[in-house]
């Protein structure tokens, strides 16, 4: 509820000075800026690790988003440490939930548009991620931001992927453990490949930002298949996000938490490799 100046001293409320308020052209304190993108990779990353070490680049911008939930009653403040663990996800998905968001717009990821009410006067917001609208390929559902990371992979590798299963798919496939309910992921058919155009295929996704491991049948119920997640994609699932995680931390992606397997590249996101160009 906002108050006027005289129902505040009506109610005996201290009100500053006339003098002491900002005067038109005062320049008034910028405010501090968070990074989208450093935020995105910690929130993805930091939850996987043994301990709770700041992701490079990340720290003070997480810390200002930590400060902003602390300040909000939904982080104690013995984690506003630059550490984007698990209670700095479960505080910040239950503002997601304050804010009347839900399913995979409320699993702890950061969204532009969750950033942006948050750091309201407290800080603003650089390096934006935007997933661009839903579309299709090949008859699956994907955004706009995987459907033009997997075109830069096919320019690398020189091939063309034939997809299995898409993105915004919950319920479709129980082996998938969930990964393709949100964004940014997408299985690819690998039986097709020779072994080099497999590992291309792999090596090239993850070149331009995709968590992408090649899976056999001895893994798991299916065929042999390209499984690749979209690193910072806003609307990936948590299963989604996990694997991410594991992905920066070495791992396979996989419930037995196995070492990666894949081809050894430098991890970066889908801008990082926009940058590099």
């Amino acid at each position: 509820m906002k108050f006027s100046r005289r129902s505040l001293l009506a109610l005996g409320a201290a009100v500053p000075a006339l003098s002491l308020l900002p005067q038109p052209g005062t320049a008034l304190a910028a405010l501090p800026a968070v990074n989208m993108e450093a935020v995105l990779k910690a929130a993805q990353w930091d939850p996987a690790k043994a301990d709770s070490a700041v992701t490079a680049g990340a720290g003070p911008s997480v810390k200002l988003v930590e400060t902003a939930l602390r300040n909000l009653g939904l982080l104690e403040a013995s984690y506003v440490d630059g550490h984007f663990g698990t209670r700095t996800v479960t505080a910040y998905a239950q503002w997601q939930k304050e804010l009347g968001y839900s399913g995979i717009d409320a699993t702890g990821l950061p969204g532009k548009t969750s950033l942006t009410k948050l750091g309201d006067g407290q800080f603003t917001l650089t390096g934006i991620v935007s997933v661009g609208a839903r579309t299709t390929h090949q008859g699956f559902p994907v955004n706009a931001r995987t459907l033009a990371m997997l075109k830069a992979a096919q320019v690398r590798s020189g091939l063309t992927f034939a997809v299995e299963q898409g993105s915004y798919s919950p319920g479709t496939d129980p082996t998938s453990a969930g990964t393709h309910d949100g964004g940014g992921a997408l299985d690819l058919d690998a039986e097709a490949l020779t072994a080099a155009k497999r590992t291309a295929a792999v090596t090239a996704l993850r070149q331009v930002g995709f968590a992408a491991w090649l899976r056999t049948p001895s893994q798991g119920d299916w065929p042999m298949h390209i499984h690749a997640i979209a690193i910072s994609d806003t609307d990936l699932s948590a299963s989604a996000q996990k694997q991410v995680g594991s992905y920066y931390e070495g791992r396979n992606g996989l419930a037995n938490n196995a070492t990666d397997d894949g081809p050894k590249v430098s991890k970066v996101t889908y801008e990082e490799y926009l940058r590099s160009l």
